[in-house]
């Protein structure tokens, strides 16, 4: 059996929620509801859906049916993430909003890890990101199954780049509408604006803003490539996706069922930590063939934007995230 493919109008997710949340899994769960706040059906994640509904129905016997939502399908990012909140939808890959805990901010501390190898270290299962992020999604009521890393982001932008923090001096670019991404761009000397993932193509046509900050290299070429000429290899955070559930979905379902979708959420989440880096360096020369300009920057650059972040952005994350997580973070990141 393969996932029930749904495509539905743009809903607000109050009413979506009305419609969705008495019905969603009445008694024992037949159907569970997937969706994502970015990718759409093909790209990365939309693949990432495909296959966890496919493992969900085929390790259930059928027993459990998956239904597929993509990108913009349900609304925006902060759309999606109310509704996995609310129960209107049962499971999420999203790059979760941090609206209801700003502690989900950890996985946007600025400049934590600074290579590959120290990041599958600390977001893998045991790592100590993971252990931090599990208890912080439990407290919201989300069930967290693990990490989908993308990789390094950067600054993707339009007529003009800058590879030093003097130079960003004048150009505006988009943040994912988060905290501490805005906070984490001033540091390095942009002017930020924070928008919704599905407004960006418009923000950039129009000249709202002179780049996108908040992305792997994968997401400004495949979405914007007629519109962006740069990508500077910032690294300022270690993007990755989450791979989650609302608490009380889960808690429906018979123990048999969870073990089924915690199985499938594993074996794709494993499968993104061996895919993840070939890829991000498949798009890296990628894009660069088909004429965006990229710049490696140097350790001693990277270094230096990493200790401004650290001045500038902790102060303010142990405010909200508090001292001990903190704490954690200074004791495990990477020294400079």
């Amino acid at each position: 059996m393969f996932a029930t493919r749904k495509f539905l109008p743009r809903l607000s997710a109050l009413t979506l929620g009305a419609c969705l949340v008495g019905s969603a899994l009445a008694a024992e769960a037949a159907t569970l509801r997937l969706a994502t706040d970015s990718g759409t059906q093909g790209s990365p994640a939309g693949d990432t859906l495909d296959e966890w509904s496919r493992l969900i129905e085929e390790k259930s016997g059928g027993e459990l049916e998956v239904e597929v939502y993509y990108q913009n399908e349900l609304g925006g990012q902060q759309e999606v993430f109310d509704l996995l909140v609310a129960g209107g939808i049962d499971m999420m890959l999203s790059w979760p909003m941090t609206s209801y805990d700003k502690r989900i901010g950890v996985i946007y501390t600025p400049y934590m890890t600074l290579s590959w190898d120290e990041a599958i270290e600390a977001y893998g299962p045991g790592g100590w990101v993971n252990e931090l992020l599990g208890g912080i999604f439990a407290d919201i009521g989300l069930k967290f199954f693990g990490p989908w890393p993308e990789g390094f982001n950067g600054v993707a932008s339009r007529g003009e780049y800058a590879l030093s923090i003097e130079e960003a001096d004048g150009l505006t670019v988009r943040t994912m509408t988060v905290f501490p991404a805005p906070q984490t761009m001033q540091a390095l000397g942009y002017q930020t604006a924070a928008i919704d993932w599905g407004e960006v193509y418009t923000a950039l046509q129009t000249g709202v803003v002179d780049g996108e900050a908040g992305n792997v290299i994968y997401w400004p070429y495949e979405y914007f490539n007629d519109t962006l000429d740069y990508y500077v290899h910032t690294k300022h955070f270690f993007m990755t996706g989450i791979l989650t559930m609302n608490m009380d979905s889960y808690e429906r379902l018979s123990e048999a069922h969870q073990q089924v979708v915690s199985e499938a959420a594993r074996e794709v989440m494993e499968q993104q930590f061996v895919d993840a880096r070939e890829r991000d360096e498949h798009y890296i020369a990628k894009a660069q063939e088909d004429g965006m300009e990229y710049f490696a920057l140097p350790e001693e650059t990277l270094e230096d934007f990493a200790r401004r972040a650290r001045e500038q952005v902790w102060p303010l994350m142990e405010e909200e995230l508090g001292t001990e997580i903190m704490d954690t973070i200074r004791a495990n990141a990477t020294p400079l």
